[in-house]
Parts: structure tokens; C-alpha cells; sequence
């Protein structure tokens, strides 16, 4: 009977070729991302990755999983260091590699202790350790950075679904179960070709049934919105140099809307007069609070529509930090309303501990002011024809974050909202990260049951149904307006009534596994006999 190695690699492969082989999973799962979008690659993936890990112990797993993450988040992150170097992109690549290498080292010490005594069981270690990673390397350190997960790969994928029950950590788990059923197969392919035949048809089964039985409702009054995406002067760290060319091209794109208002051109399926126009984050870099001039051009642009506009700024306050924020501009003038950016984004809008890391870098100095970080949630009143509802603004990567995203949506008496992403794509230059944020947001809309308006300043830009369906998608450094008919839903879905316990659960069935198998390996060694000592001859 042919030897098989329960899907690892056979022992007699030397630990070199371990190493090149480790960094497939990486690149394999790269390509899974935006702008490649081949989402089928994660589950093969997760199962190269486990083939090479699961036997090897802690030590030798967190190496090859450190390999797997340079491959991985070195190509996906490269956006990081188009404007300020190599030095910061290798830098977080090798932080964010460092928690896929810290997974790989409990999934190979798990495997090596039990899969002697459970067998195959034990590789139900691959998708707790998957969901239990995402968690940690989202939340540590200064707040986590939780970009370039499992589920943001899958939004073109039936497993895309899963996140309206379970959320993007449901979605991570079911990409790794898939792929550790791959894994599986793979490990009897040659003793047991029928079987493995029936594990990787069912594998293929389990997508598809998700695909065809968890679709997402998109039903609910439709309400038309508009968005602008001004463009600005250029690319880069600079973007907002000419900060008033920024503003002027939103004010008139906005103009360009209330031309089509004016003159009933909203589009065929658009029924609904306009009721919001949304810009971008960093549309005004220019204080219109505190700067009359811009004032007079916001509200100009309002007065051009007719409705609201939510104006993504930047304001001269608290001294001597600045705020990110939303402002809802009405009609008629008077205070805006605002909403303060909760989420700072560490070493881009703010720097943690300066003087230290100025030893490293003195692209620190680049962010002159930090960025203040707002305390309360943001919730704008918009009235419609059909019925009022709340603009739910998120600014930037706030996306990725899942507790900042469900705590908006669930905000007590708020449950009609379109949740709003402001985002500034300018400083990446033509790169995936504008495309890797966009399907960010079409999980967040299956999660949540909502409809999204994605706007950048520079694209890409469009609408999200809440099946994760996009709409009207503007193309990169583009001055571009679309207007669209939004579905505006109330019900809850079960990923936001369960909140983060999915996630929790996962962690801390973890956390048993390794802590029996912390307790077998020292019952191993208490119950193992002393070897005998050789006696010693006594010669007189």
C-alpha cells in the first residue's frame, strides 16, 4: 500500500525545501486579492499552508510561516511604501507576517502532539487558528491592522454569503474549513483515490450550497443618492498641495449633479428625487469651519442641489492636533453636523511614540499633526420622499475594522441607514489598495444587511447592494458623479445580533486545544520510564 503523510509533507523532504515550499501559500493567497480576484486560490492556500506546518512543531512552524507571510503581505501591502519607501512597507508586511508566523507555530505544534492520537481530528486546528490570528492581528498593536483577510478576499466568492450570519470572522473560517478539507483529500489521494474524490466534491458542494441558499436579501425602499469624486491635481503624499483645486473639483462635480437634477436626468431607474450627495474623505483639506472661503464654496455646492452634502474635512481643532471629519451641510446654511474619525490610523495620521521611531525612520516627520481620535459615533438624519433614514459615516480604513463597523449600524434607534465610506485613495498612487478597500466594503454590506456608498476622492468609487452587488463603479484619477437608487433596509442580520462571540468562540476553543496539548506533551514525559544509567564498575 502506497505511505501517506495525512496531507503533510513527507518527513524525508529536507527542511530547505519546506522553506520554498512555504512561500506558495503566500503568493497563492496574494493572487486571491484584488486586483488578481482568483478568491478560489485562498482555500488552496490554507491547505499548501497547512501541508507544510501541521507536523512540524512550534519552532520550525513559526519560520515557515514567517516565509509565508513575507510572501504574502510584502505583494499585498506594497501600496504601503509607494510614497515613503521600502523601510515602513517591509516594516508592517513583517509585523502583520510575524502574527501568520506566530499561527503556523501553534498549528505545528498542535499537529506534531495530537495527530498521533487524534488522527485527522487534529487538523481542526488550521480554521480555529485562522479566525484566532485575523483576531489578534486586528486588534494589536495601537489598535490592530486588519487589512488583507481571509473574507476581504472573498467578495466575489459564494463563501462571500457567510457573513451575514457569522460576519468577516465566519467568513475567514469557512475559506479555511474549505481548505483544510483540501487538505484532507489531499492526504488520501493516493491510498483512498474514491474518498478523497468525495471529500473534494463535497468541499465544491458545501460553496455552492452556501452560494445558492444564503443569498442576502436586497429588499427595502429605495431612496437616490449621490456621490462626487472630484479627482485632485496628483498622485501622492502631496495630493492636497493645491488644496483648494481639491475642493473646487467636488463643488463643481456637485454642480454637474444639479444639472442633472435640474433638468430631471437621473437615470432611468431612478424614481426618487435626490435626497444626499456624499464627497469624499479629505474633499475639503481646506478648514470650512474656520475658513469662511470654504465655507462659501460648500455651501454653494449645497445650494446647488438643493439637498444635503456630507463633506469629508479636515479641521484645525483640538489644538495642536487636527480632526478627521464628516460634516452634513443642509440647505439654508447653520452649523454642521460632524462626525470625528474613531479610528486614527497609527504611523499615517498620527505617530505613537515619535522620538523612538524616529531612530528607525524620519518619514515620521512627514505627519506634521496628529490626528485626534473621536469619541462618539456619527449618525446623520436624511429626509426622502419614501421615508427618512441615517447616513452612517465610516472615514477611510475604518472599514476593516469590525466592532466600529456593527457598533454604527446597531446604534439604538438607527436600524434605516446607508452606511457611508469616505476614503482618500490618492496617496497610493495606481495601486490594489483602492480596489482591496472596495471589497472591503461589499463584505461589510452582506454583513450588515446594508447598502454602501463607497466615495474616494480619486476612485474607485461606486454603490453596494446589500447581496454585495456593485454599481455605477468609477475608474482611478477620475472626475466622475453618480447618482443611484439605494435599498434602505431595517432588519437586523444575525452577524450583528451575535456580535464578536463568533470570533470569541473560535479563539478560545483555540485556546483548550492548546492547552491540552500543552498538558499530553507533559503527561508524555511524566509517564515515560527513566532510561536506564549504565553501572559503573568498581575495580579494586
Amino acid at each position: 500500500m502506497p505511505v501517506t503523510y495525512g496531507g503533510s509533507v513527507p518527513p524525508r523532504v529536507p527542511y530547505a525545501v519546506r522553506a520554498l515550499l512555504a512561500v506558495v501559500p503566500g503568493v497563492l493567497l496574494w493572487l486571491a486579492f484584488p486586483t488578481h480576484d482568483l478568491w478560489w486560490l485562498a482555500p488552496v492556500a490554507v491547505a499548501l499552508l497547512g501541508a507544510v506546518t501541521i507536523d512540524v512543531g512550534g519552532r520550525r512552524g513559526f519560520v515557515l510561516g514567517l516565509l509565508a507571510g513575507w510572501a504574502f503581505f510584502v505583494p499585498v501591502l506594497s501600496w504601503s511604501g509607494i510614497y515613503v519607501g521600502k523601510v515602513p512597507w517591509f516594516a508592517l508586511a513583517t509585523l502583520e507576517a510575524l502574527y501568520l508566523a506566530l499561527m503556523c507555530a501553534v498549528v505545528g505544534f498542535v499537529g506534531q502532539r495530537l495527530r498521533p492520537r487524534w488522527g485527522d481530528s487534529a487538523y481542526a486546528v488550521i480554521p480555529l487558528a485562522w479566525v484566532a490570528q485575523e483576531l489578534a492581528r486586528g486588534t494589536t498593536p495601537f489598535g490592530g491592522f486588519p487589512w488583507a483577510r481571509l473574507a476581504f478576499s472573498q467578495a466575489d466568492s459564494p463563501l462571500a454569503n457567510v457573513a451575514q450570519w457569522f460576519g468577516a470572522p465566519g467568513v475567514t473560517f469557512a475559506v479555511a474549513v474549505v481548505g483544510t478539507e483540501l487538505l484532507l483529500a489531499a492526504s488520501v489521494a493516493r491510498s483512498q483515490p474514491r474518498f478523497a474524490a468525495v471529500q473534494l466534491g463535497l468541499s465544491v458542494f458545501f460553496v455552492a450550497l452556501i452560494g445558492v441558499l444564503l443569498v442576502p436579501p436586497v429588499d427595502g425602499r429605495q431612496v437616490t443618492v449621490a456621490m462626487v469624486q472630484g479627482n485632485v491635481p496628483r498622485p501622492g503624499l502631496d495630493f492636497n498641495a493645491e488644496r483648494r483645486a481639491v475642493l473646487d473639483n467636488h463643488v463643481r462635480g456637485t454642480e454637474r449633479v444639479g444639472e442633472r437634477v435640474a433638468s430631471g436626468d437621473l437615470g432611468e431607474r431612478i424614481t426618487e428625487p435626490l435626497s444626499l450627495v456624499v464627497w469624499p474623505e479629505n474633499s475639503s483639506d481646506i478648514d470650512p469651519i474656520r475658513n469662511p472661503d470654504a465655507a462659501a464654496q460648500v455651501q454653494r455646492a449645497v445650494s446647488a442641489v438643493g439637498v444635503p452634502v456630507i463633506v469629508g474635512a479636515v479641521l484645525q481643532e483640538p489644538q495642536p492636533d487636527v480632526s478627521n471629519v464628516s460634516l452634513l451641510y443642509r440647505p439654508g446654511g447653520g452649523e454642521p453636523e460632524r462626525y470625528v474619525k474613531n479610528h486614527p490610523v497609527p504611523f499615517a495620521e498620527y505617530i505613537p511614540y515619535r522620538s523612538f521611531f524616529r531612530n528607525f525612520s524620519d518619514k515620521v516627520d512627514l505627519v506634521t499633526k496628529d490626528f485626534a481620535k473621536g469619541t462618539d459615533l456619527g449618525a446623520f438624519r436624511v429626509d426622502a420622499p419614501s421615508g427618512g433614514y441615517w447616513a452612517l459615516p465610516t472615514i477611510c480604513f475604518e472599514v476593516a475594522y469590525d466592532g466600529l463597523m456593527r457598533e454604527s449600524v446597531t446604534q439604538p434607534g438607527k436600524d434605516a441607514g446607508l452606511i457611508l465610506v469616505q476614503t482618500n485613495n490618492a496617496t497610493f498612487g495606481y495601486t490594489a489598495e483602492s480596489e482591496q478597500q472596495f471589497a472591503i466594503s461589499r463584505i461589510r454590506a452582506i454583513e450588515h444587511g446594508r447598502s454602501v456608498a463607497h466615495v474616494s476622492t480619486v476612485g474607485v468609487s461606486g454603490f453596494i447592494a446589500p447581496d454585495g452587488s456593485a454599481s455605477g463603479k468609477t475608474g482611478l484619477f477620475t472626475a466622475e458623479q453618480r447618482v443611484g437608487s439605494v435599498a434602505i433596509r431595517t432588519d437586523r442580520t444575525l452577524a450583528d445580533t451575535l456580535g464578536p462571540w463568533p470570533e470569541w468562540l473560535a479563539s478560545a476553543a483555540l485556546l483548550v486545544l492548546l492547552g491540552y496539548t500543552v498538558a499530553v506533551g507533559r503527561g508524555a514525559r511524566v509517564g515515560r520510564p527513566e532510561p536506564a544509567r549504565p553501572r559503573r564498575t568498581v575495580v579494586d
